[in-house]
């Protein structure tokens, strides 16, 4: 659990950078950079905690995940520059962390008690709705709307959680796996350029 808990902590900071960086051509000042970046940060988790009436809502009750943010926002200020030149390094940790929550997701709604099919929709909410908030916010396209595959692999990977468990496999096993299928969707697809058929 310690290891999971560093992990939690590690994306929330990532993910608060990203957001951060996100309006770095857009004029915004810090605040507005730092609302962001904690909006990107937070979004995913919260709207899962609200949606399945848990409280208080992590953040709220574990202040370390505060601080990860703060940092987050504040390493954006200080080194933009670095940070941007290191856009190969965020896209991985970035899909690092779209697994990790994902699978999370799964868990805490299971451990909560809803359906599996809820809980897969809760693990796809929890990794990307942080992202959508972002993009709504930035006036980008949200990245549920854009060609390439996102939160497509988080629901497969969020499945094959659900299945691994009905299976009985181990916890710590599970959670690799179906981390490693998302993360490798998402590589193979950026790679490859592959992109889900449109509707014409």
């Amino acid at each position: 659990m310690e290891l999971q808990y560093a992990l939690e902590l590690i994306g929330t900071f990532v993910f608060a950078i990203s957001g951060a960086l996100a309006v770095r051509e857009k004029e915004h000042d810090l605040f507005g950079a730092g609302f962001t970046g904690f909006i990107t940060a937070i979004g995913g988790g919260t709207l899962r905690d609200i949606l399945l009436d848990s409280y208080p809502l992590v953040w709220i009750g574990d202040i370390h995940f505060l601080y990860a943010i703060l940092l987050g926002i504040l390493a954006a200020f200080l080194f933009p520059n670095l940070l941007s030149r290191l856009r190969k390094t965020f896209f991985l940790f970035d899909t690092l962390g779209i697994g990790f929550f994902t699978v999370l997701g799964v868990e805490k709604a299971l451990n909560l008690g809803v359906r599996p099919e809820i809980a897969a929709i809760m693990g796809m909410f929890t990794a990307v709705m942080g992202g959508v908030i972002r993009d709504t916010l930035t006036n980008e396209i949200p990245i549920l709307f854009r060609k390439e595959i996102y939160a497509s692999a988080c629901l497969v990977g969020a499945v094959a959680y659900l299945i691994f468990d009905y299976l009985g496999l181990e916890r710590n096993y599970n959670l690799l796996i179906s981390m490693s299928i998302i993360i490798s969707i998402r590589l193979i697809a950026m790679r490859y350029k592959l992109s889900l058929p449109r509707l014409d």
